[in-house]
């Protein structure tokens, strides 16, 4: 059995004026805004540790942030935990009519692309809706939430652009204005430029390589936080290999803290070749 009925009767009892959490009772979706976010992230990173234990709780802490907000709209009569499920309900019935619609034949998906892109149009035409009723002219950019980590803020603009042709047409061509941008970023610097300018190349930089990571099928937010695992765990490994020598590495020098990282990324080799033996 399903307790959603009594998540949503402990949300309005932690939101009441009179007998609730004084802390719940402040919020506001500002202010709740941020741990939704974080909520989303921890999520992710479940999957990526392929924790599903922990999974099944971070999704029940990010379906808690989803009835927070819902409870938050319904005291402002805008609207409740019903309206949200059946519009997600109604939009993906819309979405899908090769899967829902009475006449299955008249709609054929083959496979996921086909449906990334039939999906693509359905939101385009969703958009291109909004605008007209709001007496707007729309634009390929719409709906692209600036909240996005600014990573993947940059797929999905170039993504948009890519509709019409707008893109790269090989990877050397990325490769060769990833050269430009860093050599902009360096001419700024060298030449002591106001620091808005050098943000600005510096931005154009992290926009080309990203554009790289799109061609190339990767997300470029997962590749960054590979990274910095790989570092955290490496400069881990540095502090426990400066124990061992009785030393702390805020005492030592950059030349012998880099002979410890370039001994910490040997040992990883070593013990992943053990283990594909």
């Amino acid at each position: 059995m399903i307790n959603m009925e009594k998540l949503i009767n402990i949300m309005k009892e932690l939101r009441d004026r009179k007998n609730g959490c004084p802390w719940d009772i402040e919020q506001d979706f500002s202010s709740i805004a941020p741990f939704t976010i974080e909520e989303a992230y921890e999520v992710a990173d479940a999957i990526e540790r392929q924790d599903l234990d922990n999974l099944k709780e971070e999704l029940g802490d990010l379906l808690f942030q989803v009835v927070f907000h819902a409870q938050m709209a319904a005291e402002q009569n805008a609207f409740d935990i019903t309206d949200v499920v059946n519009g997600i309900v109604d939009k993906m019935i819309r979405r899908h009519p090769h899967v829902f619609s009475k006449k299955k034949g008249d709609e054929k998906i083959e496979n996921a692309e086909q449906q990334t892109l039939a999906w693509d149009s359905f939101k385009e035409a969703e958009r291109k809706q909004k605008a007209h009723t709001k007496n707007e002219t729309p634009s390929l950019m719409d709906g692209v939430p600036v909240a996005l980590p600014a990573l993947t803020q940059a797929v999905k603009l170039q993504r948009r652009a890519a509709r019409i042709g707008f893109d790269w047409t090989n990877k050397t061509e990325i490769f060769d204005k990833i050269s430009e941008e860093l050599e902009e970023v360096r001419h700024e610097i060298e030449t002591e430029a106001d620091k808005e300018r050098v943000v600005d190349e510096i931005g154009d930089l992290f926009f080309a390589v990203s554009n790289l990571a799109r061609h190339l099928e990767i997300d470029p937010e997962t590749a960054v936080r590979v990274s910095n695992a790989k570092f955290t765990r490496r400069f881990k490994a540095m502090e426990e290999l400066a124990r061992q020598s009785s030393e702390e590495l805020k005492d030592m020098s950059l030349d012998e803290m880099e002979a410890l990282y370039q001994q910490t990324k040997r040992d990883e080799k070593r013990t992943m070749k053990a283990k594909e033996k």
